[in-house]
């Protein structure tokens, strides 16, 4: 397999990743935690596939997709904004939960043919050398997903909504006094960030992976967002990186696989997992004390140069990041 060709791969298979980092990055600016995301992926992959199926329409089923994320994210919400319990501990709950209806609601569309979004190349874009096969050689799901990375940054960095969202996940009093509901709008983008969950979750039963089954096969991506998330800095483009390295380490583990067939075969598909945690730790080395101390023993040409590769991974969250307002 030629780079080019493994890129296009690559960006081919990332919708549901992308699509799920960028809504868990928009939830998270506002300050909300949205954990349930794992079994959120889990339960919308299996609506969007089964109303896509009872209806003919891929479009409704990734409508379906979204209203699903969207209504998960909403009882987080609801319980930690309205009722103010703990964000993590709901959202675990809920992931579990989702998990186990997606099983019990999706059995009897288990291993049953269905629709799937179409490939279409964009024509005279398609013909054009490298950037051709990799961008415009796709299906209307990867230009979205594209796109989203795109609109996403754009609306946080440059909007004035966008700067207000910021101020959700950093400061909401100071945001709350230039008169911005703070609760409400955590609600809003929520809501928004699950819808894009659920998106991302139909993008695997009508893409990546299409149909139904159990095990479905994608348990974990939502913990992977989670942290790429992390890795990202809150921050859509980076994030995305994050996004398409994981789908790359994906790849690259089918075909170390290929090429040593005397290895376990269980040992390649869990190899981009405990990488990501790899570089989960590295990007948050820089915040640590010890490594301070331990860097300024270091040749002064040593330690700038690390000091640099560290501040450049650095992430730091949203401050008010999972902790409830209170506007008295």
């Amino acid at each position: 397999m030629d780079i080019v060709t493994l890129i296009a791969a690559v960006v081919a298979a990332s919708p549901p990743i992308i699509f799920a980092v960028m809504g868990e990055t928009i939830t998270e600016k506002a300050g909300v935690i949205n954990l349930s995301l794992d079994g959120s992926i889990l339960i919308s992959a299996m609506a969007g596939f089964v109303v896509a199926l009872k209806t003919g329409s891929v479009a409704l089923g990734f409508g379906a997709g979204m209203a699903v994320g969207a209504a998960v994210a909403l009882l987080i919400a609801f319980i930690s904004l309205t009722l103010k319990q703990p964000q993590v501990a709901t959202g675990f709950v809920l992931t579990l939960l989702c998990r186990d209806l997606a099983y019990v609601l999706g059995n009897p569309y288990a291993h049953v043919p269905g629709p799937q979004v179409p490939h279409t190349p964009i024509p005279g874009l398609v013909s054009l050398p490298v950037v051709g096969p990799i961008l415009f050689n796709q299906n209307p799901v990867v230009y979205l997903s594209i796109l989203a990375i795109v609109l996403t940054w754009a609306y946080v960095y440059k909007t004035q909504p966008g700067l207000k969202l910021q101020g959700l996940g950093e400061k909401p009093a100071a945001t709350f006094v230039r008169g911005v509901n703070v609760t409400r709008m955590r609600y809003v983008y929520t809501a928004v960030g699950g819808a894009l969950v659920g998106f991302g979750g139909a993008a695997f039963s009508l893409l990546v992976k299409p149909g139904w089954a159990r095990p479905y096969g994608i348990e974990g991506t939502g913990w992977i967002a989670l942290a790429i998330v992390i890795f990202g800095n809150w921050q859509p483009v980076r994030a995305a990186v994050g996004a398409y390295l994981f789908v790359l380490l994906q790849m690259l583990a089918n075909t170390l696989q290929s090429a040593l067939p005397n290895v376990p075969t269980q040992v390649f598909p869990t190899l981009p997992f405990p990488l990501m945690i790899l570089t989960l730790v590295l990007v948050t080395l820089g915040n640590a004390e010890w490594v301070n101390r331990a860097l300024n023993r270091l040749p002064k040409r040593v330690r700038q140069a690390l000091v640099r590769t560290l501040k450049a991974l650095q992430t730091v969250p949203p401050a008010s990041l999972g902790t409830a307002f209170n506007k008295e």
